[in-house]
């Protein structure tokens, strides 16, 4: 059985306008109201929940008891069957993430950082690296702004050139957005594929040709390396 840990508010998906929030210490605040939400389901799998739908009550049981499971997880495995583990952050909680998986030895078997944040983080020792994990990925969409525009993984994927505008995006917050948005899509779809890119300057163009390498994903024993670029729609699922 494969498992992903998500830490406090690491995912959250942000809707692009307010809904109300809702409550449970897996719902977060995160640049807006969180729409998107990873839950376990009743076997322990991650769902990617959308809080606008009617709420099944699978779900709303999974909610309320996440924490129980999540402990419950811990004290029965003693940290766990790191193969199993892909923890997976957003923003800041990227970093977040990377500070966790370094604490284990750098022992889950993946980590996957969303547009870690820029700001401040560029030189900072606890920021997202490849140490984290041993895979660990990142999907930059607003670097040198809000996100970080540094490869700091083990692979990096630049979609539309990993800056801002994304495509359909008018503001920075909404391009920084779209990293989970895509990761969201990636899970579910798994048809968003990076070309290698001779270094950064080829990705934040887009005209990368080496080999391919699929971006995001829920595949928990994924493998890569290298700077990747490629292009993506401007809405759902991109």
């Amino acid at each position: 059985m494969k498992l992903a840990l998500v830490f406090c508010g690491l995912i959250a998906l942000c809707a692009s306008h307010v809904i109300p929030s809702v409550p449970g210490d897996n719902s977060h605040y995160v640049e807006g109201e969180s729409r998107y939400i990873w839950m376990p389901d009743g076997e322990g799998n991650p769902v990617l929940v959308d809080l606008q739908e009617p709420v099944n009550e699978m779900f709303l049981n999974s909610r309320n008891g996440a924490n129980n499971q999540y402990w419950l997880f811990t004290r029965n495995n003693r940290g766990g069957n790191w193969n199993n583990v892909h923890l997976v952050g957003f923003s800041l909680g990227a970093h977040v993430v990377g500070v966790a998986g370094r604490q284990a030895g750098g022992r889950p078997s993946r980590v996957t950082g969303l547009d870690p944040a820029g700001p401040g983080w560029n030189t900072n020792n606890n920021a997202l690296n490849r140490n984290s994990g041993r895979y660990v990925e990142a999907i930059h969409t607003d670097g040198r702004k809000l996100g970080i525009m540094t490869a700091i993984a083990n692979a990096d994927f630049y979609p539309n050139g990993g800056r801002h505008p994304q495509p359909g995006c008018t503001s920075s917050p909404c391009s920084h957005g779209r990293a989970p948005e895509l990761f969201a899509s990636t899970v579910g779809y798994n048809r968003h594929v990076g070309r290698r890119c001779v270094n950064l300057a080829e990705a934040e163009i887009s005209a990368c040709a080496g080999a391919t390498l699929n971006m995001g994903n829920a595949i928990v024993n994924k493998n890569g390396n290298g700077i990747f670029g490629l292009r993506t729609a401007n809405r759902w699922p991109f």
